[in-house]
């Protein structure tokens, strides 16, 4: 019997807590054949109809190799996919392809088959993958999971086209337009310090910018990137605590002033709270996946029509988006790694990648930019081309919270909220800038002793 160290279990509860990211889920998990030779476990999607594409395809390759394969899909709900995974790997017995979003290609590298000639044949056929994903999946120059092909959100703004151009006299589909033909000079303008201007104007027609700041996943997607924008590092890729420098309280200042903009309720919002603000109409943006337009256009079209998925800010170090990559791994215990690899191969070829994106409705993104062609984007509607930058089109770069921490400690920090804590003692608990770092120092002082 094998025992859980503390380490582990610390490990497992960050990838836990951090999971609850990947989507709105099914609360339960369901089983699509009762036995196979060859076992996956899948994201159980929260779009409807998305698990029977995922299958049909799997079934199809199956029936043609004559491999028996059987499927699950697994809720991230309550930290499914994490619990999973762990009791998988301790007990070495489980699926033989396993679904592993955010870190958890780093938590079970030790568990994890390399699968260096599967990832490079992609890269050779598709062209390169995001480099958020080969921070997740490449680990001391090795593969140890396969990008996508399923799910990985990203977290662009959501702004409503009404109220950005009669309140802030801003046109959102001049700026990122439906094409690549975009303006340099409009784009430029859309950063961070312009930004509060135009919170300001909305704030005061009662339509402000609402974002979390509480220990939830949907904050770190927008305050990670925010501090990167600003050059704020909490733990280098050396393992340095460096959260205290100048890099930070710049950042801090910002959002100091940022916040009086906002809703006060902010402190206290968990991840559906932003998609409950814009579909309200009180909202004038947020940062979201397509998910919040998906409800819209159900309960309210005539919000969905006003929404337009675009570009994050330009911060004084560039223009970065918060990014859910979801992996795929083999188990090193599975004793079909080559029949693995090759359902692997063929899921994340094009021409099944185009499959789930369409059964998604757009909300999967793929994780080799030269899929991003796939016309949904443009043609979805309404409003026609609202997700057309949904996609990275222009100059973002994808970032996770934490990065660039190795992807284990960077777990810790989303998991445990040090960024967005570190917002709220300043902007809530008006602490001092230098009391609320030194507060965040200790925090990854322990996680770095853990």
């Amino acid at each position: 019997m094998k025992t859980q160290t503390r380490r582990q279990f610390i490990k497992t509860a960050a990838a836990a807590s951090a999971l609850s990211a990947a989507g709105i889920a099914a609360p339960f998990v369901r089983t699509a054949h009762s036995a196979g030779r060859l076992k996956v476990g899948l994201w159980d999607h929260w779009v409807p109809g998305a698990n029977d594409v995922s299958l049909k395809i799997i079934e199809d390759w199956a029936r043609a190799n004559r491999v028996e394969v059987s499927v699950d899909y697994i809720t991230s709900a309550g930290g499914k996919i994490a619990l999973t995974a762990q009791a998988e790997a301790r007990a070495g017995v489980g699926h033989d392809i396993y679904v592993m979003p955010l870190w958890m290609t780093a938590i079970h590298q030790d568990s994890l088959e390399p699968v260096d000639d599967v990832v490079n044949d992609l890269i050779r056929e598709f062209g390169p993958t995001t480099p958020d994903v080969e921070y997740l999946g490449k680990l001391d120059g090795t593969w140890y999971s396969v990008p996508g092909p399923i799910g990985s959100p990203t977290f662009p703004f959501v702004s409503r086209l009404d109220y950005f151009s009669e309140i802030a006299g801003i046109d959102l589909r001049k700026v990122f337009p439906v094409d690549e033909r975009r303006d340099p000079r409009l784009v430029e303008a859309w950063n961070y310090e312009n930004f509060l201007d135009h919170a300001r104007k909305l704030h005061d027609a009662g339509h402000p910018f609402g974002a979390a700041i509480a220990v939830t996943p949907d904050a770190g997607s927008w305050l990670g990137p925010l501090f990167t924008a600003f050059g704020s590092v909490m733990i280098d890729a050396e393992d340095n605590i460096v959260v205290d420098s100048d890099e930070t309280r710049d950042t801090l200042d910002y959002v100091s002033r940022l916040t009086q903009f906002m809703p006060e309720e902010i402190y206290a919002w968990d991840d559906a709270s932003n998609n409950r603000w814009i579909i309200s109409g009180r909202g004038s943006a947020i940062l979201n996946p397509p998910s919040a337009w998906a409800v819209a256009k159900r309960d309210r079209p005539e919000v969905a029509a006003q929404l337009w998925h675009h570009d994050t800010l330009r911060g004084p170090k560039g223009r970065f988006r918060g990014s859910v990559p979801f992996m795929t791994g083999i188990w090193k215990f599975s004793e079909q790694k080559s029949a693995a690899k090759e359902l692997l191969r063929h899921l994340c070829r094009r021409e099944q990648v185009f499959q789930f994106i369409t059964a998604s409705r757009g909300y999967d993104t793929p994780l080799h930019p030269s899929f991003a062609d796939h016309n949904i984007w443009q043609e979805i509607s309404p409003p026609k081309g609202g997700q057309y930058n949904y996609p990275v089109r222009g100059d973002e770069q994808l970032v996770l919270i934490g990065y660039p921490a190795r992807p284990a400690i960077a777990a810790q920090i989303s998991a445990q909220g040090v960024i967005p804590n570190l917002v709220a003692r300043v902007t809530q608990g008006k602490e001092s800038f230098d009391d609320a770092i030194a507060w965040a120092e200790n925090e990854m002082e322990g996680f770095m002793r853990g």
